[in-house]
């Protein structure tokens, strides 16, 4: 029998995260939630605030990563490390 967790609770949210994640928990985790929204959370903190957004937008996001026009982001914080 399977136990019910925060994570896989009934009508709950299926929460997924990057396998590129770094493993001091420096990560978002993303799911699916109702009328086709996606969530955005901290990992660090499950039942902290939900950044939500619709298609439309997380589809611009995705693009710009995939195009490249967020990479700043990543070399400034690899800077400070």
């Amino acid at each position: 029998m399977r136990i019910p967790t925060l994570w896989n609770l009934p009508g709950q949210p299926s929460w997924i995260k990057s396998t590129l994640s770094l493993s001091n928990g420096a990560c978002v985790e993303v799911a699916s939630l109702p009328a086709g929204q996606v969530g955005v959370r901290n990992s660090r903190d499950s039942s902290g605030p939900v950044l939500k957004f619709t298609p439309d937008e997380w589809h611009a996001f995705i693009g710009g990563v995939r195009n490249g026009e967020f990479d700043h982001f990543a070399a400034g914080a690899e800077a400070l490390s």
